[in-house]
């Protein structure tokens, strides 16, 4: 079998935001919804005082309590330890939100992308609305459209459902990393098979100490974060299917 895994490592991170632009990208991403997203805060007492970042995407549980919670059926387990959400069989009743944990789910309150379908100039005969510029590009519905996320999901989902991160089920079926891990540039997230032992993130989390997010919680999340700041080094890599 296959476990699909993702390490995040603190002292590669570099806190830049490319992960969450890129997702945004790739999965076609309307205003106000994020798949890859960030817990930053300053922690200690003056004058010990350092600035926490965390990056965060859905964690995949192997003991999901959104898929527990769901009465369709829609937010489901893949045999290989994703979590997915099936948006035609979503009725919107959000209790996979209320049953998460960790607040990855997103809802689509509006229509997504209506900003682009606004025709009002923001300088009347200086500036183009919103809809020429989609018009001017060759778009239908945004600028920017990645048609490969409709293999597996509509490419944009609807109002009135819920979305999160897939790991990139699209890419990951042709073989490809997840586009967070692709696009890093410091290299600080590494995916791969927890059931190959051979595999790099199985060689990361055997070799370092790891915390997931809300462990105590028992829903065994499938992201793992390795060092803050340790002297031991490893082999870049991002990882591989």
């Amino acid at each position: 079998m296959t476990r699909y895994a993702m390490v995040i490592d603190f002292q590669r991170c570099s806190g830049c935001g490319a992960c969450i632009i890129t997702c945004r990208n790739e999965n076609n991403l309307t205003e106000g919804i994020y798949w890859s997203s960030k817990i930053n805060k300053t922690v200690g007492t003056f004058p010990d005082v350092k600035y926490e970042y965390i990056p965060t995407l859905c964690n995949h549980c192997e003991k999901a309590p959104c898929v527990k919670g769901c009465p369709t059926g829609a937010m489901h387990k893949l045999d290989n330890n994703i979590t997915m959400h099936d948006p035609d069989i979503c009725i919107g009743c959000r209790y996979c939100m209320a049953r998460c944990p960790y607040g990855i789910i997103s809802f689509n309150w509006e229509k997504p992308h209506k900003f682009w379908k606004d025709d009002e100039e923001i300088i009347n005969d200086g500036t183009s609305s919103a809809s020429e510029v989609v018009e001017k590009s060759g778009g239908t519905v945004i600028p920017y459209y990645n048609p490969d996320r409709d293999e597996t999901l509509p490419g944009i989902r609807p109002k009135g459902v819920v979305e999160k991160c897939t790991f990139c089920d699209h890419r990951v079926n042709k073989g490809e990393l997840p586009y967070c891990v692709t696009s890093c540039p410091a290299n600080a997230r590494i995916f791969g098979d927890l059931d190959d032992p051979n595999s790099k993130v199985s060689e990361l989390i055997g070799k370092f100490q790891t915390t997931r997010l809300r462990e105590e919680l028992g829903t065994e999340p499938a992201v793992y974060y390795i060092r803050s700041f340790k002297s031991a080094s490893y082999v870049t890599s991002k990882g591989g299917l």
